[in-house]
């Protein structure tokens, strides 16, 4: 097998949250690289892809809503950020899949980006200031505040010396972006709260049954498929029967409801009483869902 190919298989293995940590990484790398190799200004690229304090500026880039969060100012900047996204992530993608894991990140980066652009310009204190967003801050604090409380009550080993609850967790980090709004790097830390505050509303949601993300990813989805090619082949028919037998090596449509309702009912388990309740054949069964 070629390098190419082993990579490639090698990349293809990892979950949805390890795959955004070797994209992030990798743009870090190359922007270093090109920004030292071709002796240009620090700001070369990221200029095209940072998130605009003003309104006006936005608008002549809007993509930069999202494509701020994959642009980092540093190697410290972008270590913890990809630290926690790599912990969190494990954790969200034990109870969901991919899809929703996605929603909560690109959602989260786009509340801390508006979140980030209303401050600046509405607050007095900011008057006269020009600056940019980048960093994947608010997406990995959406994450990381769904969980927090989504199964609040849930330990996690903290510095690989104690446990703590997660909702200590979240209060935890969402007070240390507060106090230091007034400090130091007051947009990245309005923008934290801006992801956070979004991470907690969707777990709150999903909680009572409803997913505010579905419409985002329907969206997403459909402008996905405008650029999916269509078969060559004019011959080619599909029968789609949606209620297809178990002899067919198919899943049921029963069948799906009934894992559907084994997975609200092991979720609602571990809202109440947390991951640890869980049997063995209980975890398996959602680490299992969650890969598909």
């Amino acid at each position: 097998m070629s390098i190419g190919n082993d990579l490639k298989y090698k990349y293809a293995a990892l979950n949805v949250a390890e795959k955004l940590i070797v994209i992030n990484v990798l743009i870090f790398i190359l922007d270093v690289l090109l920004v030292f190799l071709f002796r240009l200004p620090a700001d070369f690229f990221v200029r095209w892809f940072e998130l605009p304090m003003s309104f006006g500026n936005f608008i002549t880039q809007p993509w930069s809503i999202v494509s701020y969060a994959f642009f980092h100012g540093g190697f410290s900047h972008i270590f913890w950020n990809m630290i926690l996204l790599y912990f969190s992530g494990r954790i969200f993608l034990n109870l969901f899949g991919g899809r929703r894991f996605l929603n909560v990140y690109f959602l989260g980066a786009m509340a801390g980006g508006l979140v980030f652009m209303l401050s600046y310009n509405l607050f007095p204190v900011f008057s006269g200031i020009s600056t940019s967003l980048i960093g994947a801050s608010a997406a990995v604090m959406a994450v990381l505040i769904f969980i927090c409380t989504y199964m609040p009550y849930q330990e996690v080993r903290l510095f690989f010396l104690f446990n703590v609850k997660l909702w200590y967790v979240g209060v935890a980090v969402v007070l240390i972006d507060l106090i230091q709004i007034p400090i130091s790097n007051a947009g990245g830390h309005l923008a934290h709260l801006g992801g956070a505050f979004l991470g907690y509303i969707y777990a709150r949601n999903l909680t009572n049954g409803r997913d505010i993300g579905s419409g985002f990813e329907r969206t997403v989805s459909a402008v996905v498929n405008l650029f999916k090619r269509k078969s060559n082949s004019p011959l080619k028919t599909v029968h789609r029967n949606n209620r297809t037998t178990s002899a067919s090596g198919k899943i049921t449509a029963e069948d799906k409801d009934n894992r559907q309702q084994q997975i609200d009912k092991i979720l609602d388990k571990i809202s109440k009483s947390g991951y640890e309740s869980l049997t063995k054949a209980e975890k398996d069964f959602l680490f299992q869902a969650g890969k598909d």
